[in-house]
């Protein structure tokens, strides 16, 4: 983690993280990549009119 990164930590009922871990063991991917992909693709859903900014320090993700 670098000092850019954020730590985000929350809750989710156990029938949600069974799936979760299911799908990360399917996949042979970490729970962190899983959930960094989910965040990403929001992107797509954010009207354009509320898009984060360019110059963000995300940029590289956008």
């Amino acid at each position: 983690m670098t000092k850019a990164d954020k730590r985000l930590d929350f809750r989710l009922p156990e029938q949600e993280l069974k799936i979760l871990e299911a799908y990360c063991s399917a996949t042979h991917r970490s729970k962190t990549d899983v959930l960094r992909e989910l965040i990403r693709g929001l992107k797509r859903k954010i009207p354009k009119s509320q898009a984060l900014s360019s110059n963000s320090s995300n940029q590289d993700y956008f």
